[in-house]
């Protein structure tokens, strides 16, 4: 696959990583700069217009340094992969002093979930586990243990502020509301990380005087400005179709962005499942079931101020459906939405009034 500005390919699959090898460049496009590498078991590509640096006499090739010194405190931070970061000591049961990423992360999640209805829980991860699409290998659940874990979890069991005792810590227990008594919290950022990464590092260049930039972390998307053609950011949307595991290799349509900032962000179903006894258990489970969904919405692209909210809200919809994500898209300003759904047979798409799909 090859990656090229100003079209990016949109999915939420890493990109693999022998396609794109970490480099810092100038792209010889009016100015623009190219950085990329890897994180969050993926890779990360950004493009931006270094002119108000140079203008100013700054250092641009300290950039990279900087997106690569972000992106590894969030890994430190919430990442549950990595068995020595904040999130998988307080999985564990251990009281840890938070920083502020751990904080600020939680408490959007905690907005995300009250938003949603309780569709997107970041505290629904053992839900997740006993699937098999969390960070155990288990799979197909008797129906007991589904409603066990379903009362047993979940962030309308705990309180919806983070906020440190006077030692400066924050331990699982502490986070339980009061009265409230049961298993200890675990958390699990999947549906909010990589968008939020990309909110800090667009903050990051935002800081250098950056305006004109595309921020990709393994498919979540932040932009802002122009591209180097000085035209609105493309975007590849893939078609959602199982077997279609290469990113831009096959497209549904693009969609233009900007120039204001947004981040834009695609969830689907068709490359994260398992089939056991014919039947097909997608990885989206509505953490107020328990339960992996069943519908005709195949994927859901999601156009939002914020990469992380984007990225909520994409992973809402592909909870929720097409015919419910239609209607809280049409309901609020500032949300736009491309989703691609199977009909007698046949895929159809839905697309909101600020978009153009081509």
């Amino acid at each position: 696959m090859k990656i090229r500005f100003p079209f990016v390919s949109l999915c939420r699959t890493a990109f693999l990583a022998a396609c794109l090898m970490p480099f810092c460049s100038c792209s010889g496009e009016s100015g623009y700069m190219s950085v990329s590498g890897y994180a969050q078991g993926g890779t990360y590509i950004v493009k931006f217009d270094i002119s108000p640096m140079e203008k100013s006499g700054k250092d641009v090739y300290g950039i990279k340094a900087g997106i690569d010194s972000i992106l590894a405190r969030v890994d430190s931070s919430v990442s549950g992969y990595n068995k020595g970061s904040l999130l998988s000591r307080f999985n564990s049961g251990e009281s840890i002093v938070p920083d502020s990423i751990f904080i600020d992360i939680y408490n959007k999640s905690c907005g995300y979930y009250d938003l949603t209805g309780g569709a997107v829980d970041v505290a629904a991860a053992p839900l997740f586990d006993i699937w098999g699409f969390g960070f155990t290998a288990d799979s197909l659940p008797p129906a007991s243990l589904v409603s066990e874990t379903v009362k047993s979890c979940g962030l309308s069991r705990l309180k919806h502020s983070m906020e440190p005792g006077a030692d400066g810590t924050v331990s699982p227990a502490g986070l339980l509301r009061e009265g409230v008594s049961g298993p200890l919290p675990s958390l699990n950022y999947n549906a909010v990380a990589q968008g939020y990464s990309c909110d800090l590092v667009a903050d990051y260049l935002s800081g250098l005087g950056i305006e004109d930039m595309l921020i990709n972390i393994g498919g979540e998307i932040f932009c802002r400005g122009m591209n180097p053609g000085g035209k609105p950011w493309s975007i590849g949307v893939d078609k959602p179709e199982d077997g279609n595991n290469v990113p831009g290799a096959e497209l549904q349509g693009t969609i233009e962005v900007g120039p204001g900032s947004c981040g834009v962000v695609t969830s689907g179903n068709y490359r994260k499942f398992y089939v056991k006894d014919g039947h097909k258990y997608a990885h989206t489970i509505d953490p107020r079931t328990g339960y992996p969904v069943s519908h005709s919405l195949l994927s859901a692209t999601v156009i939002a101020p914020d990469a992380a909210l984007a990225d909520a809200l994409a992973t809402y919809c592909m909870v929720v459906g097409v015919d419910e994500a239609v209607r809280f898209i049409s309901s609020r300003h500032g949300l736009e939405g491309y989703l691609i759904y199977s009909e007698d047979g046949r895929m159809k798409t839905w697309t909101s009034d600020g978009i153009t799909v081509r």
